[in-house]
């Protein structure tokens, strides 16, 4: 959420910024008129009560002389009646202000690409080959079944659609993807956590819009509770109404956890199999730090992703989000795309965001400084998330007999096994 000082003192910014989304005005224009009122209604409330000390006093004061305190008694009734009625009033515009406040979105960075959507984003490099085969490749749905790698059949039995089990081999991969994404995260400095796997409502709105977001996500029935959809999510809002102290920042997390999505809404081909499911494992990086930090820390965050998915010697390319693809928390955003043969497409593996000091106004999250307090800024990044890049390795690591290598620095926790073999 913005800091209402952008919203009073520099509106054209906002609506600029609006502008350059392709957004209506109607969010930020309800904040500013919804924030006059409000402000008019506590000078009023001011005013009144200063009235109500004043003629208290005269009231005093004219029974101490005997004379007539009827009119003054009138004028203290009609306060009396007026300031509830304007508390109520107050109150009301404070929350339409703030509740609009949390529907316009994050000022974008000027380096964000102009474009309507996802064919406006733009491609900044390429990692790794893709293979020339010499056979069709197989999906990796179809590899699931070669190596009988999970059940997706029986889990939809017992759980629904889009769920699943990984067994055998598939699931040391998963264990092995993850360990290899703290092990590097951790050795550049990122406190691995394992958070709460869920989070009250009061604590995600400082996180997402949940305007736009509670649609995919789980709500906890007869609970104020929701399943996390990432560990972005409990790690950001950690330090929600705290004042960090300058020495500690940048923190750095790596952040461990299952994840639950609904991922509502129909999907092609290639989305079946583990690709978008409902529950899934992520390691995920986050970054809070000052705000003259943070776009050195972005760059940070986005080469160790690209690094974890070089390192496993699969295609990826890096691109930039533009002004209709980015969403409403992030200021600047990057994917990380990988190559997915069977359907000839780039699909996204990594997301790393800069969502500067949006999260903490919303958290009431500041940090120390010689003048008083700021608000920091917050910074998240995939590692790893181990369907997605599991699906990858199937894909492009695949071999003609139906085996499917494995990447050279996951075989330490593959027990030194060079393949994964069909059943």
């Amino acid at each position: 959420m913005l800091e209402m000082a952008q919203f009073r003192d520099s509106p054209a910014a906002i609506f600029a910024d609006l502008e350059r989304r392709g957004l209506d005005r109607t969010a930020a224009e309800t904040v500013i008129a919804a924030d006059e009122r409000w402000r008019s209604l506590i000078d009023e409330g001011n005013k009144l009560r200063s009235d109500r000390n004043r003629i208290s006093r005269e009231i005093g004061a004219a029974k101490k002389a005997g004379d007539d305190t009827e009119p003054l008694l009138e004028q203290m009734q009609a306060l009396k009646s007026r300031l509830p009625q304007l508390e109520q009033e107050t109150a009301a515009a404070l929350a339409e202000r703030d509740a609009a406040r949390m529907r316009v979105p994050n000022l974008l960075d000027e380096a964000v690409p102009q474009g309507d959507g996802p064919g406006g984003n733009v491609e900044l490099a390429q990692h790794g080959d893709r293979s020339d085969f010499g056979f069709e490749p197989k999906s990796h749905n179809e590899l699931l079944e070669t190596l009988a790698g999970a059940d997706l059949e029986r889990a939809a039995k017992i759980a629904g659609r889009r769920f699943y089990f990984l067994t055998g081999g598939l699931a040391r991969l998963e264990l092995a993807l993850v360990n290899y994404a703290v092990e590097l995260l951790a050795e550049r400095g990122y406190e691995p956590v394992v958070p709460p796997f869920v989070m009250n409502r009061e604590a995600y709105e400082g996180v997402v819009d949940l305007g736009d977001f509670e649609e995919v996500m789980y709500k906890i029935e007869d609970h104020d509770l929701y399943l996390i959809a990432t560990s972005e999510h409990p790690l950001t809002a950690r330090f929600r109404d705290e004042i960090l102290e300058p020495k500690s920042l940048p923190l750095k997390f790596c952040g461990l956890s299952t994840n639950f999505r609904r991922e509502v809404g129909a999907h092609g081909l290639s989305d079946r199999g583990i690709w978008r499911v409902h529950q899934f494992a992520k390691v995920e990086q986050v970054v809070i730090c000052k705000p003259e930090d943070s776009a050195a820390l972005h760059e940070e965050l986005l080469q160790n992703a690209v690094d974890l998915l070089a390192r496993l010697e699969l295609p990826f390319r890096v691109v930039e989000m533009c002004t209709g693809d980015i969403g409403t928390v992030a200021a600047r955003k990057f994917d990380l795309e990988a190559w997915m043969p069977s359907v000839g497409e780039w699909k996204e593996v990594v997301s790393a965001s800069n969502c500067t000091a949006y999260q903490s106004v919303r958290l009431n999250m500041r940090y120390r400084t010689p003048d008083g307090t700021a608000t920091p800024h917050t910074l998240n990044a995939t590692g790893i998330a181990t369907t997605r890049t599991l699906a990858a390795i199937l894909e492009n690591c695949q071999r003609a007999d139906g085996s499917v290598a494995i990447p050279k620095p996951l075989r330490k926790w593959m027990g030194d096994a060079e393949a994964l073999l069909p059943a």
